[in-house]
């Protein structure tokens, strides 16, 4: 396996809204949702697309891997879909008189799930141990995945007929879900208008980074800083969710982890190595509202998650300190200190 190549935080801003020009060229007028869709993947994670058919999912994911130059496949999930046709199986070779391993669809750089929902829960949770441990176990013997490896699933919305709904333990491996909705008819006409231009049905974009390039941009994304104060703000919204009277299960640790991940991914396409509260808040519905489980008169009252994750946003007060964060190594000597004393060298010239 090659070593990481580092890439400067500033850098991977640059080169992320150069993916998503690229992707933009084709997805028409949904650049806040392509935002959060990037930044999960730049995150390490997974995402959710949830919507209605027709509003440019799949596109979305062949777009993405095609930009960022990684091997995709696509995997149909239907209702007679086995976890064996996700993973793979073991196969009787009669030249060799044994068995041997024919992987599955999953061992790839990004998996597009489509319309995950329309299978049953046994062959979903195949994608478990993938998205989780980026290995997958067949007859005892584990396989490891090349990275980079993310899924992004698309979803009907569960009032479809033909869908199960996702496993609480399969919707919280989703970093975020992400919805598009419909377009303006400025932007569908200009759907017609591309599609007249290329004289095609398929959108083919170049390479804007490679699988090798996306691994460092990912591991740029460590270097942000995120101040004590912002941490505790990530840990008491996601602790109010749970504490919320609609809510019957609230997000858990590891939709904390979510918000302070993608917090990290937005402020690096911004052009800033430190996360700022708006970072939090804007990332927020998208890395929680899957993770809660309301009351069951709440759905009678059609009350949505993320109504639940606004009340607690405008309930929750968010810092305004500028202190550098703790686990940073010039707090060992200055803990007081404030990050507009200690400008650093990504911030010159912003």
């Amino acid at each position: 396996m090659k070593d990481l190549v580092p890439v400067p935080v500033y850098e991977v801003g640059r080169m992320a809204r150069a993916v998503l020009d690229s992707v933009g060229s084709v997805v028409v007028g949904k650049r806040d949702a392509l935002e959060l869709v990037l930044a999960g993947i730049l995150a390490g994670g997974h995402v959710l697309l949830e919507d209605l058919p027709g509003l440019g999912k799949t596109l979305t994911a062949r777009s993405f891997a095609q930009a960022l130059g990684l091997d995709f496949r696509r995997l149909q999930f239907t209702p007679d879909l086995l976890p064996a046709d996700v993973t793979g199986s073991f196969l009787y070779d009669q030249r060799r008189a044994d068995f041997s391993f024919r992987a599955g669809p999953v061992f790839t750089n990004l998996l597009l799930a489509d319309e995950i929902n329309r299978t049953p829960p046994k062959t979903q949770s195949a994608l478990l141990e993938a998205m989780q441990e980026k290995q997958v176990s067949v007859e005892g013997v584990t396989y490891r995945l090349d990275p980079p490896f993310h899924v992004l699933a698309t979803a009907n919305p569960i009032e479809y007929e033909g869908t199960y709904p996702l496993p609480e333990a399969q919707l919280d491996r989703f970093l975020l879900r992400v919805s598009f909705g419909y377009p303006n008819r400025d932007e569908e006409w200009e759907v017609l208008q591309r599609r007249m231009s290329r004289r095609q049905e398929e959108a083919e974009l170049q390479p804007v980074v490679d699988a090798g390039t996306l691994r460092g941009m990912q591991a740029a994304i460590e270097d942000v800083a995120v101040e004590d104060s912002i941490g505790r703000y990530i840990v008491n919204l996601t602790a109010a969710t749970r504490e919320h009277p609609s809510v019957l299960v609230g997000a858990s640790p590891r939709g904390s982890l979510a918000l302070l991940l993608l917090a990290r991914a937005k402020a690096v396409l911004a052009g800033r190595d430190y996360v700022v509260p708006e970072d939090v808040k804007e990332v927020a519905a998208p890395a929680l509202a899957h993770r809660i489980t309301l009351r069951p008169e709440m759905w009678l009252r059609r009350v949505d998650p993320s109504f639940v994750v606004a009340e607690v946003l405008d309930q929750t007060p968010a810092p305004a300190s500028g202190a550098l964060p703790s686990y940073n190594a010039m707090t060992d000597t200055n803990p007081g200190v404030r990050l507009a004393e200690v400008p650093t060298p990504s911030r010159h010239g912003q």
